[in-house]
């Protein structure tokens, strides 16, 4: 599978082109266009493996309910994939590695890659955001996407994120919800709240707009506009 990104950073869009016998797995209503020799299966998890129980899973982690398998038929074929937020994409590859990928920010992935659930605990209730979180593992290629930009920030001890504009870490992390001020009050008054403190080695892609935040700042003038 080769991923090929357009129209970087703000509005990507991920041009995956497929050979006789590859697949690649994607959220459901992703797809903007593919070649004709394209056969797609639907399924609530892998293309031979669905089942309810990993749909409700995937429900709880942000995720839609059914996946997408993109396969070409004899010759090779193309399948362009977009996002429902303007933003930024990231292709991965992983060499069974363990990635934990915010609810919402899984794009696609090969079929080498296994998308099940990581749960965080109440830990993740705490902050705010989403409860579970996607685990991907295995070896192959995944697409993330982002809201607004995309950007790696290794770590190697501590370092403090928001929780809102984490797109995905390395499993080798540990995490803990803390207040981001000296004091609960600070944190508040401050605007930032909870955030999310990272501990060991590894990378956290962070996103550079917070949905939750959008969505408050846009819900009220949409209510407005209606009215009208």
């Amino acid at each position: 599978m080769h991923v090929e990104l357009v129209s970087q950073p703000g509005n990507t869009a991920a041009k995956v082109s497929l050979r006789p016998g590859e697949v690649c797995t994607a959220e459901s209503g992703a797809m903007l266009a593919m070649s004709s020799n394209m056969q797609i299966t639907t399924t609530t998890h892998k293309k031979q493996s669905g089942s309810l129980l990993k749909a409700a899973k995937r429900l709880l982690g942000g995720e839609s309910l059914f996946l997408n398998h993109f396969e070409p038929q004899n010759t090779p074929g193309e399948v362009w994939l977009g996002t429902d937020l303007a933003g930024d994409m990231l292709v991965l590859p992983l060499n069974n590695d363990n990635l934990i990928v915010q609810g919402g920010s899984f794009l696609a992935c090969d079929q080498g890659i296994e998308v099940d659930l990581g749960w965080q605990g109440f830990k993740s209730i705490l902050s705010g955001e989403s409860i579970f979180w996607l685990k991907l593992k295995g070896r192959g290629t995944a697409v993330l996407s982002s809201f607004g930009a995309i950007y790696p920030i290794e770590i190697d001890g501590d370092y403090i994120v928001d929780t809102g504009h984490i797109v995905a870490f390395s499993e080798t992390l540990q995490f803990s919800i803390t207040k981001a001020g000296k004091s609960w009050l600070q944190s508040i008054l401050g605007g930032e709240g909870m955030v999310c403190k990272f501990s060991g080695r590894g990378t956290v892609w962070c996103q550079s707009h917070n949905e939750g935040s959008f969505g408050g700042l846009l819900g009220p003038n949409l209510k407005a506009g209606s009215k009208r």
